[in-house]
């Protein structure tokens, strides 16, 4: 009696936490990446961040969305898809801004020192997706070239889905291949760090919030059923949230000169 009793408290608190739970799932993928946008705008630099960290976020929602035509999975991971892939594009929209104005500063100043009497600034040559130079391979002078680049892609990965979208198979590989690309999404700042041997302009704060996010969606992932893809990808990609901690303990510890930074097409990219 008492039990029953209590389900007109029981039932809404079980609902509020459900939505709770939801929200969090839709809007906490893009709470790291706050610190780490803020940090850019306030330093104006974004060589500390790792650009291909959205790409492999781009790809692996874009699948995502295209795996729910196939299999219908939860609402909440298909809106986090959307809210991730907008959020995406402001960081690279921030960083390709940051990167083309620094290349300018430096272009100008090159050419006031070479002759103070002229006048004209020569500016950096334009990147297009379209020059096909993997030199430059998402590293591209404007904005509207990753937009094109990310729609060109979708519409490949739309149609092949749209032919093959009876197949179980296929279905499966594309929900598997989603949730591995995203479990790699630590992955480009890992090698950057590495390369760098450095975790300077990288926010800690945005790691720590992979590590406690992605920890919560694992666990959300086992509790609600999804898609064994997802729980086991899931688990891969806290692995890798700990392995960057690691290197930024150990370079705190043991600080090593960074790569000196070599004006070169190869050495541009954002690693």
């Amino acid at each position: 009696m008492e039990a029953e009793g209590l389900d007109w408290l029981l039932v809404p608190l079980h609902q509020l936490v459900s939505w709770g739970a939801a929200g969090a799932m839709v809007f906490g993928g893009v709470v790291p990446y706050i610190p780490q946008y803020r940090d850019i705008r306030r330093t104006q630099n974004a060589e500390g961040f790792s650009t291909y960290v959205c790409l492999v976020l781009l790809v692996a929602n874009i699948l995502r969305i295209l795996f729910w035509f196939g299999r219908h999975f939860e609402s909440p991971l298909l809106w986090q898809s959307v809210v991730m892939i907008l959020t995406m594009f402001l960081m690279l929209k921030l960083c390709t801004d940051v990167r083309v104005a620094g290349e300018l500063h430096v272009k100008r100043r090159f050419f006031a020192a070479a002759d103070n009497k002229d006048e004209e600034v020569k500016f950096p040559p334009r990147r297009s997706y379209l020059d096909f130079d993997p030199h430059y391979f998402w590293h591209w002078s404007s904005f509207g070239d990753y937009v094109q680049c990310v729609l060109a892609f979708t519409g490949v990965a739309g149609y092949v889905t749209y032919l093959s979208i009876d197949s179980a198979l296929f279905v499966e590989t594309l929900g598997f291949l989603a949730v591995l690309t995203e479990a790699m999404l630590g992955v480009p700042q890992l090698y950057r760090n590495y390369r760098h041997q450095s975790t300077e302009g990288m926010s800690i704060k945005m790691v720590l919030m992979w590590t406690s996010g992605d920890t919560f969606k694992t666990a959300y992932f086992l509790l609600n059923g999804a898609p064994l893809q997802f729980s086991v990808c899931g688990l891969l990609q806290v692995l890798v949230d700990l392995a960057i901690l690691g290197q930024a303990y150990v370079f705190a510890r043991h600080p090593q000169k960074p790569v000196p930074h070599v004006a070169h097409p190869a050495s541009a990219k954002a690693l």
